[in-house]
């Protein structure tokens, strides 16, 4: 990646780490869970709701769930980078 590709994209992260700190503490961790698990996991995946720390996921099934679960504490890093209230922990539940 060139250098000014570099501060492009590191423009672009102040931004979005900007307009996260300010959404309602409750919605934050909601909004960052596409960017902290990436577009294909995204599709297949919603985040429910956040609060007292807890951010529950909906995930399509038990097979996901276990192995979203061994990347949760990546997920809770890149979460925590962008929003006010941290996520202590991730809730992967699986849809009914």
């Amino acid at each position: 990646m060139t250098r000014e590709m570099e501060h492009v994209a590191f423009g672009l992260e102040k931004i979005v780490a900007s307009g996260l700190r300010r959404a309602p503490a409750r919605e934050g961790p909601v909004l960052a869970w596409p960017l902290a698990c990436g577009q294909g996991v995204a599709a297949r995946t919603k985040a429910l709701d956040f609060g007292e720390g807890v951010l529950r996921v909906e995930v399509p099934d038990a097979g996901w769930r276990a192995e979203l679960q061994s990347l949760a504490p990546q997920y809770l890093a890149v979460i925590n980078r962008y929003v006010a209230e941290g996520v202590k922990r991730i809730d992967f539940v699986v849809a009914k």
